[in-house]
Protein backbone atom coordinates (compact mmCIF):
# COMPACT_ATOMS: atom_id res chain seq x y z
CA UNK A 1 0.00 0.00 0.00
CA UNK A 2 1.43 3.38 -0.47
CA UNK A 3 2.80 5.58 1.90
CA UNK A 4 2.09 9.25 2.13
CA UNK A 5 3.66 11.76 4.17
CA UNK A 6 0.82 14.36 3.35
CA UNK A 7 -0.85 16.12 5.83
CA UNK A 8 -4.80 14.83 5.82
CA UNK A 9 -6.39 18.18 4.89
CA UNK A 10 -8.90 17.63 2.12
CA UNK A 11 -12.50 16.45 2.96
CA UNK A 12 -13.52 13.89 1.15
CA UNK A 13 -17.63 12.27 0.48
CA UNK A 14 -17.73 9.04 -0.28
CA UNK A 15 -20.85 7.39 -1.62
CA UNK A 16 -21.73 3.84 -1.68
CA UNK A 17 -19.85 3.29 1.69
CA UNK A 18 -21.86 0.20 3.05
CA UNK A 19 -19.44 -2.58 1.17
CA UNK A 20 -17.17 -2.76 -1.09
CA UNK A 21 -14.86 0.04 -2.77
CA UNK A 22 -16.62 2.40 -0.94
CA UNK A 23 -16.19 0.78 2.20
CA UNK A 24 -12.55 0.70 1.45
CA UNK A 25 -11.87 4.21 0.59
CA UNK A 26 -13.69 5.34 3.45
CA UNK A 27 -11.75 3.19 5.80
CA UNK A 28 -8.47 3.74 4.24
CA UNK A 29 -9.81 7.36 4.21
CA UNK A 30 -10.10 7.73 7.75
CA UNK A 31 -7.30 5.31 8.82
CA UNK A 32 -4.97 8.42 7.43
CA UNK A 33 -6.72 10.70 9.29
CA UNK A 34 -9.04 12.34 6.48
CA UNK A 35 -12.58 13.84 7.39
CA UNK A 36 -14.61 12.07 5.64
CA UNK A 37 -18.67 11.34 4.75
CA UNK A 38 -19.60 8.52 4.72
CA UNK A 39 -22.61 7.88 2.37
CA UNK A 40 -25.07 4.86 2.49
CA UNK A 41 -28.59 4.25 2.25
CA UNK A 42 -29.02 3.94 5.67
CA UNK A 43 -26.34 5.06 8.27
CA UNK A 44 -26.93 1.66 10.82
CA UNK A 45 -25.19 0.15 7.36
CA UNK A 46 -22.04 2.50 8.35
CA UNK A 47 -22.57 3.02 12.00
CA UNK A 48 -19.38 0.90 12.80
CA UNK A 49 -17.44 3.25 10.70
CA UNK A 50 -18.41 6.37 12.60
CA UNK A 51 -18.10 4.61 16.31
CA UNK A 52 -14.51 3.96 15.27
CA UNK A 53 -13.77 7.72 14.22
CA UNK A 54 -16.27 9.90 15.54
CA UNK A 55 -14.82 12.64 14.90
CA UNK A 56 -13.66 12.54 11.51
CA UNK A 57 -16.49 10.22 9.99
CA UNK A 58 -20.13 11.53 9.00
CA UNK A 59 -22.68 9.12 8.33
CA UNK A 60 -25.03 10.63 5.94
CA UNK A 61 -27.99 8.66 5.10
CA UNK A 62 -27.78 9.11 1.28
CA UNK A 63 -29.75 7.62 -1.80
CA UNK A 64 -27.90 9.00 -4.78
CA UNK A 65 -31.45 9.04 -7.31
CA UNK A 66 -33.30 10.79 -4.36
CA UNK A 67 -32.33 14.60 -5.06
CA UNK A 68 -33.59 16.07 -1.90
CA UNK A 69 -31.45 13.54 0.13
CA UNK A 70 -28.50 14.19 -2.58
CA UNK A 71 -29.09 17.94 -1.20
CA UNK A 72 -29.38 17.38 2.07
CA UNK A 73 -26.44 14.86 2.22
CA UNK A 74 -24.07 17.85 0.48
CA UNK A 75 -25.26 20.17 3.78
CA UNK A 76 -24.93 17.82 6.30
CA UNK A 77 -20.72 17.24 5.35
CA UNK A 78 -20.36 20.96 4.51
CA UNK A 79 -21.62 21.85 7.62
CA UNK A 80 -19.90 19.80 9.84
CA UNK A 81 -16.12 19.80 7.73
CA UNK A 82 -16.77 23.12 6.22
CA UNK A 83 -16.06 21.80 2.62
CA UNK A 84 -16.45 19.14 0.33
CA UNK A 85 -12.56 18.91 -1.10
CA UNK A 86 -13.06 15.74 -2.90
CA UNK A 87 -16.36 13.63 -3.82
CA UNK A 88 -16.03 9.87 -5.02
CA UNK A 89 -19.14 8.77 -6.65
CA UNK A 90 -19.07 5.19 -5.92
CA UNK A 91 -22.67 3.93 -5.55
CA UNK A 92 -24.03 1.53 -7.82
CA UNK A 93 -24.49 -2.11 -9.09
CA UNK A 94 -24.01 -4.10 -12.25
CA UNK A 95 -26.46 -5.82 -14.69
CA UNK A 96 -25.35 -9.27 -16.41
CA UNK A 97 -27.60 -10.14 -19.93
CA UNK A 98 -27.43 -10.12 -23.38
CA UNK A 99 -28.58 -6.92 -24.74
CA UNK A 100 -31.57 -8.89 -26.59
CA UNK A 101 -31.98 -10.85 -22.97
CA UNK A 102 -32.10 -8.04 -21.11
CA UNK A 103 -35.80 -5.89 -20.13
CA UNK A 104 -35.82 -2.42 -19.65
CA UNK A 105 -37.43 -2.96 -16.16
CA UNK A 106 -34.15 -4.96 -14.99
CA UNK A 107 -31.67 -2.85 -16.00
CA UNK A 108 -33.27 0.76 -15.41
CA UNK A 109 -32.62 1.05 -11.99
CA UNK A 110 -29.28 0.00 -12.05
CA UNK A 111 -28.42 2.79 -14.94
CA UNK A 112 -30.38 5.28 -12.61
CA UNK A 113 -28.02 5.00 -9.63
CA UNK A 114 -24.71 4.41 -11.93
CA UNK A 115 -25.44 7.26 -14.27
CA UNK A 116 -28.00 9.77 -13.10
CA UNK A 117 -27.06 9.12 -8.90
CA UNK A 118 -23.73 10.45 -10.48
CA UNK A 119 -24.85 13.22 -12.24
CA UNK A 120 -26.94 14.26 -9.07
CA UNK A 121 -23.75 14.06 -6.74
CA UNK A 122 -22.43 15.97 -9.68
CA UNK A 123 -24.66 18.94 -9.34
CA UNK A 124 -24.98 19.13 -5.96
CA UNK A 125 -20.95 19.13 -4.52
CA UNK A 126 -20.14 21.70 -7.62
CA UNK A 127 -21.46 24.96 -6.34
CA UNK A 128 -19.14 24.68 -3.16
CA UNK A 129 -16.54 23.99 -5.39
CA UNK A 130 -16.60 27.13 -7.73
CA UNK A 131 -16.86 29.18 -4.46
CA UNK A 132 -14.03 27.85 -3.18
CA UNK A 133 -12.13 27.42 -6.57
CA UNK A 134 -11.05 23.64 -5.60
CA UNK A 135 -11.98 20.41 -5.74
CA UNK A 136 -11.63 16.90 -6.92
CA UNK A 137 -14.58 15.13 -8.38
CA UNK A 138 -13.99 11.05 -9.07
CA UNK A 139 -16.36 8.61 -10.58
CA UNK A 140 -15.89 4.87 -10.28
CA UNK A 141 -16.53 3.96 -13.25
CA UNK A 142 -15.18 0.71 -15.11
CA UNK A 143 -12.85 -0.63 -17.14
CA UNK A 144 -16.18 -1.90 -18.62
CA UNK A 145 -17.05 2.06 -19.51
CA UNK A 146 -14.29 1.91 -21.81
CA UNK A 147 -13.76 -1.76 -23.39
CA UNK A 148 -17.44 -3.13 -23.65
CA UNK A 149 -17.85 -6.98 -23.48
CA UNK A 150 -20.54 -9.75 -23.96
CA UNK A 151 -23.52 -9.89 -21.02
CA UNK A 152 -22.29 -6.34 -20.07
CA UNK A 153 -23.58 -4.59 -22.51
CA UNK A 154 -26.08 -2.38 -20.34
CA UNK A 155 -23.97 -1.77 -17.22
CA UNK A 156 -21.39 -0.69 -19.71
CA UNK A 157 -23.79 1.96 -21.30
CA UNK A 158 -24.25 3.28 -17.75
CA UNK A 159 -20.26 3.38 -17.23
CA UNK A 160 -19.97 4.61 -21.14
CA UNK A 161 -22.24 7.90 -20.02
CA UNK A 162 -20.13 8.61 -16.59
CA UNK A 163 -17.15 8.39 -18.55
CA UNK A 164 -18.93 11.08 -21.31
CA UNK A 165 -20.05 12.93 -18.34
CA UNK A 166 -16.53 13.04 -16.91
CA UNK A 167 -14.53 13.98 -20.18
CA UNK A 168 -16.82 17.26 -20.62
CA UNK A 169 -17.27 17.89 -17.03
CA UNK A 170 -12.92 18.04 -16.67
CA UNK A 171 -13.39 20.58 -19.48
CA UNK A 172 -15.96 22.52 -18.07
CA UNK A 173 -14.55 23.05 -14.65
CA UNK A 174 -10.65 22.95 -15.06
CA UNK A 175 -10.44 26.88 -15.28
CA UNK A 176 -12.75 26.79 -12.22
CA UNK A 177 -9.43 25.20 -10.54
CA UNK A 178 -11.57 21.61 -9.81
CA UNK A 179 -10.65 18.72 -10.99
CA UNK A 180 -12.15 15.55 -12.49
CA UNK A 181 -10.91 11.87 -12.78
CA UNK A 182 -12.73 9.06 -14.28
CA UNK A 183 -11.70 5.31 -12.42
CA UNK A 184 -11.55 2.63 -14.29
CA UNK A 185 -11.56 -0.49 -11.86
CA UNK A 186 -10.71 -3.92 -13.18
CA UNK A 187 -11.57 -7.12 -10.89
CA UNK A 188 -11.74 -5.60 -7.33
CA UNK A 189 -12.28 -9.01 -4.68
CA UNK A 190 -15.53 -7.17 -3.44
CA UNK A 191 -19.20 -8.38 -3.55
CA UNK A 192 -19.89 -6.86 -6.92
CA UNK A 193 -20.24 -10.19 -8.43
CA UNK A 194 -21.89 -11.37 -5.38
CA UNK A 195 -25.02 -9.10 -3.92
CA UNK A 196 -24.27 -6.63 -6.24
CA UNK A 197 -24.80 -8.41 -9.33
CA UNK A 198 -28.36 -8.00 -11.10
CA UNK A 199 -29.22 -10.79 -14.06
CA UNK A 200 -31.40 -10.75 -16.39
CA UNK A 201 -34.45 -13.23 -16.41
CA UNK A 202 -34.50 -14.42 -19.81
CA UNK A 203 -31.63 -16.80 -21.15
CA UNK A 204 -31.30 -17.09 -24.69
CA UNK A 205 -29.45 -20.40 -25.37
CA UNK A 206 -27.91 -18.46 -29.02
CA UNK A 207 -25.82 -16.09 -26.87
CA UNK A 208 -24.07 -19.82 -24.81
CA UNK A 209 -20.95 -19.08 -26.11
CA UNK A 210 -20.87 -15.30 -25.69
CA UNK A 211 -22.68 -13.99 -22.77
CA UNK A 212 -23.18 -17.76 -21.35
CA UNK A 213 -19.68 -18.00 -20.33
CA UNK A 214 -19.48 -14.45 -19.13
CA UNK A 215 -21.91 -15.63 -16.48
CA UNK A 216 -19.94 -18.98 -15.60
CA UNK A 217 -16.77 -16.58 -15.73
CA UNK A 218 -18.39 -14.50 -12.84
CA UNK A 219 -19.78 -17.25 -10.74
CA UNK A 220 -16.00 -19.33 -10.78
CA UNK A 221 -13.94 -16.09 -10.03
CA UNK A 222 -16.07 -14.53 -7.50
CA UNK A 223 -13.69 -14.02 -4.47
CA UNK A 224 -10.69 -14.45 -5.73
CA UNK A 225 -10.70 -11.43 -8.37
CA UNK A 226 -6.78 -9.99 -8.45
CA UNK A 227 -7.70 -6.72 -7.68
CA UNK A 228 -7.09 -5.56 -3.36
CA UNK A 229 -9.78 -2.58 -3.10
CA UNK A 230 -7.71 -1.00 0.02
CA UNK A 231 -4.44 -0.81 -2.04
CA UNK A 232 -7.06 0.99 -4.95
CA UNK A 233 -8.23 3.20 -2.34
CA UNK A 234 -4.80 4.39 -1.42
CA UNK A 235 -4.21 4.87 -4.91
CA UNK A 236 -6.76 7.17 -5.04
CA UNK A 237 -5.73 9.42 -2.18
CA UNK A 238 -2.19 9.72 -4.19
CA UNK A 239 -4.35 10.66 -7.35
CA UNK A 240 -6.07 13.62 -4.70
CA UNK A 241 -2.86 15.11 -3.92
CA UNK A 242 -1.17 14.97 -6.86
CA UNK A 243 -0.53 18.28 -8.24
CA UNK A 244 -0.93 16.92 -11.52
CA UNK A 245 -3.97 14.07 -11.38
CA UNK A 246 -4.86 12.39 -14.41
CA UNK A 247 -7.90 12.47 -16.21
CA UNK A 248 -8.38 8.77 -16.80
CA UNK A 249 -7.38 6.05 -14.49
CA UNK A 250 -7.66 2.21 -14.76
CA UNK A 251 -6.53 0.73 -11.56
CA UNK A 252 -5.37 -2.97 -11.79
CA UNK A 253 -2.95 -5.15 -14.20
CA UNK A 254 -6.33 -6.44 -16.18
CA UNK A 255 -7.66 -2.98 -16.54
CA UNK A 256 -4.48 -1.77 -17.64
CA UNK A 257 -4.34 -4.36 -20.47
CA UNK A 258 -7.50 -3.83 -21.20
CA UNK A 259 -7.70 -0.47 -22.12
CA UNK A 260 -4.09 -1.03 -23.90
CA UNK A 261 -5.78 -3.76 -26.11
CA UNK A 262 -9.68 -1.66 -26.81
CA UNK A 263 -6.49 1.26 -27.92
CA UNK A 264 -4.97 -0.94 -30.30
CA UNK A 265 -8.09 -2.48 -31.44
CA UNK A 266 -9.60 0.53 -31.92
CA UNK A 267 -6.43 2.41 -34.02
CA UNK A 268 -6.29 -1.00 -36.37
CA UNK A 269 -9.62 -0.70 -36.99
CA UNK A 270 -10.24 2.69 -38.20
CA UNK A 271 -6.82 2.74 -39.96
CA UNK A 272 -8.39 0.29 -42.26
CA UNK A 273 -10.87 3.00 -44.34
CA UNK A 274 -9.00 5.92 -43.38
CA UNK A 275 -8.25 7.11 -46.50
CA UNK A 276 -11.76 6.87 -47.41
CA UNK A 277 -13.20 8.48 -43.74
CA UNK A 278 -11.10 11.85 -44.43
CA UNK A 279 -11.91 12.05 -47.97
CA UNK A 280 -15.50 13.61 -47.68
CA UNK A 281 -14.92 16.97 -47.25
CA UNK A 282 -16.57 19.52 -49.61
CA UNK A 283 -13.19 20.96 -51.81
CA UNK A 284 -11.01 23.10 -49.84
CA UNK A 285 -13.06 23.02 -46.50
CA UNK A 286 -10.25 22.39 -43.64
CA UNK A 287 -11.07 21.06 -40.04
CA UNK A 288 -9.16 21.31 -36.67
CA UNK A 289 -9.50 19.08 -33.89
CA UNK A 290 -10.58 20.22 -30.95
CA UNK A 291 -9.31 18.12 -28.55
Amino acid sequence: MTTLNIPPEKVWLVTGCATGFGRAIAETLLSAGYRVAVGSLSTSEVADIVDEYPETALAVELDVTNSEMVTAAVASAEEKFGSIDVLVNNAGFGFVGAIEEGEREEFAPMIEVNLYGTLNMIKAVLPGMRRRSRGHIMNISSVGGFHASAAFGMYSVSKFGVEAISESLSVEVAPLGIKVTAVEPGQLRTNFRGSSMHYAKKVIADYAETCGKTRSFIAETHGTQPGDPKKAAAVLIEIAESPNPPFRLPLGSDAYSRVRAKLAAVEEDIAQFEKQAISINYEGVVTESRV
